[in-house]
């Protein structure tokens, strides 16, 4: 018997096994349907580009995109210890202040403002470069610079001035906008993820299990009460019942949550009975309200050897990887797409609405022809969607794959905002600052230049950013899934704690968030005080 069952070990799980255990006398037992973080690429932080190919991942795919010629997209969600975090590009971005501001004022969430979140996201933070107002450099998660940049980058940040784009050098401090390194889930050359920071300083705890290669099939509901969870330990397997004596806390990510809580029989009654899942309690906004972003990009052939894509040849390979292992440094070190920013594509948003990732390399983008040269990628996307889409089952089988549908540009002002974001990547591109590197615009190609031509190469090699959200959302209304407390609505002694609580997607990248989740969960679970809100030296507006 364990007291807290938390089902997924992604960014939100490590941090809740970390934090419930902390109390000798809690019982937690965390599970993962997915292995260890074993894998040596996880660890090296250019290691991320062969992931997106599937290494420890579920081999989703969307359902076809209506809005988008019917395309479908690779999408990859982790399934391996630290989920996300042991996969993704390492960047460390929390999104606007703004943006938690319009979760407590707009969607009447108490305790959730930028001010009160703060200190949980410096709580989490161990920054190697910074401790202010702004950063914490006392948490477990290692948070650095880029150790391995190139002279491309500084030409990026001279080009975006050209054109009126201040350098910023923190994402995550006073302001948003402007270009410059991101900041990165590294410590010592190495991914800091979730695993490696909240989990491998904590395994020998006696009373924190960690089991993986554990499908939960579903939660099982007595009274009203979540008592424990279903599990087999292989397919086919015999089905064992688990029993948590306090909570049954859900962290299986935004596609992962809302499938299991439908596979349990919680979410809308209609949809479950048509594919034979017997109802346990109507819940109509599981599944929904999931927002995701869209990525575009511009793909160039630069002048000589400026980024990369050269090491892929085998002799350079072993090079960088001695490099790597000596030294610490060179491209084996670099995560590919640590320079980027964020601008605007609607002059009057209040906040930055593009983010640009700056890709040290040609080849992480597939379907790109081969080019003579090493070629450079800027990546844009569209930070506030407007679009809404559903996770749904396709079956009553726990095995079977969900029915993902992001609906992206169902909202004619996301295919707007997401074109111009494209343009400003191409501009960027074209500035003078650049014209030493950049020889040629290769994709999407000078001649397309009309909105209907950038629309068609949209929907033929635009990609997921791997950030989807909201699909158990906190709320106070009918298709609300969870109180801001996180408890699920009608059901005793279950939560959900992960992204897919978050009402609207943060204007960033998503780990960082998500790992705040965690941590102002777990003092959530436990009834504790939250942190003071943050108060700013000078008095200072964030």
């Amino acid at each position: 018997m364990s007291d807290y069952i938390i089902v997924g070990a992604g960014p939100a799980g490590c941090v809740l096994a970390n934090r419930l255990s902390e109390d000798p006398s809690h019982r937690v037992l965390l599970l993962e349907a997915g292995g260890k973080d074993w894998h040596p690429l996880i660890h090296m932080p250019a290691g991320f580009a062969k992931m997106t190919k599937g290494i420890a991942s579920w081999g989703w795919s969307t359902v076809p995109q209506k809005h988008m010629k019917d395309r479908v997209f690779w999408y990859t969600q982790a399934k391996v210890v630290g989920g996300g975090s042991s996969i993704n590009a390492q960047i460390y971005t929390r999104g606007n202040a703004r943006d938690y501001d319009a979760w407590e004022k707009e969607e009447g969430l108490a305790g959730w403002g930028y001010r009160d979140v703060l200190p949980y996201f410096k709580r989490a933070e161990n920054n190697q470069r910074y401790a202010n107002d702004f950063h914490g450099d006392q948490g477990p998660l290692g948070v650095s610079n880029p150790i391995a940049p190139l002279p491309i980058c500084e030409a990026y940040f001279r080009a975006g001035q050209e054109m009126g784009i201040p350098f910023n050098p923190d994402f995550n401090g006073a302001r948003q906008e402007g270009l410059g390194y991101y900041q990165l889930t590294q410590k010592d050359a190495r991914r800091s993820s979730a695993s490696v920071a909240y989990l491998k300083p904590i395994r020998d705890r006696g009373n924190l299990t960690v089991r993986t290669d554990v499908l939960v099939t579903r939660i099982v509901v007595e009274k009203g009460r979540a008592v424990g969870v279903e599990i087999v330990d292989k397919p086919g397997g015999q089905k064992t019942i688990l029993r948590a004596e306090r909570e049954v806390i859900v962290s299986s990510g935004a596609i992962g949550s809302p499938k299991l809580l439908m596979q349990s029989g919680i979410g809308p009654a209609d949809h479950l009975k048509a594919v034979g899942v017997t109802p346990v309690h109507d819940l109509p906004g599981v599944g929904s309200n999931m927002q995701d972003h869209l990525d575009l990009f511009v793909i160039a052939e630069c002048t000589g050897d400026h980024t990369y894509d050269n090491y892929a040849k085998l002799h350079r390979t072993l090079w960088a990887g001695l490099q790597y292992l000596l030294l610490k440094k060179g491209p084996v070190a670099s995560s590919l797409f640590e320079t980027g920013g964020f601008w605007y594509a609607d002059p009057t948003a209040a906040s930055p609405d593009i983010q640009f990732h700056l890709g040290l390399g040609s080849g992480i983008e597939a379907g790109v022809e081969k080019l003579n040269n090493p070629g450079v990628t800027l990546n844009s996307a569209f930070l506030r969607p407007r679009s809404r889409g559903t996770v749904r089952l396709k079956s009553a089988d726990p095995a079977d794959h969900p029915l993902i549908d992001p609906n992206y540009w169902s909202d004619p002002y996301d295919r707007a905002m997401s074109i111009k974001g494209l343009r400003l990547a191409r501009e960027i591109m074209r500035q003078r600052a650049l014209g030493p590197y950049v020889l040629r615009e290769v994709l999407p190609g000078p001649s397309l230049a009309s909105d209907d031509e950038l629309f068609d190469y949209a929907c033929r090699s635009s990609k997921t950013d791997h950030h989807p959200v909201g699909t158990c959302r906190m709320g106070h209304d009918d298709m609300a899934v969870v109180t801001p407390d996180l408890r699920l609505r009608g059901i005793e002694a279950l939560r959900v704690c992960d992204a897919s609580v978050m009402p609207r997607v943060p204007s960033s990248n998503t780990n960082a968030p998500t790992i705040m989740v965690g941590e102002k969960g777990a003092d959530l679970i436990l009834g504790r005080e939250p942190l003071p809100p943050a108060v700013f030296s000078g008095n200072r507006a964030a």
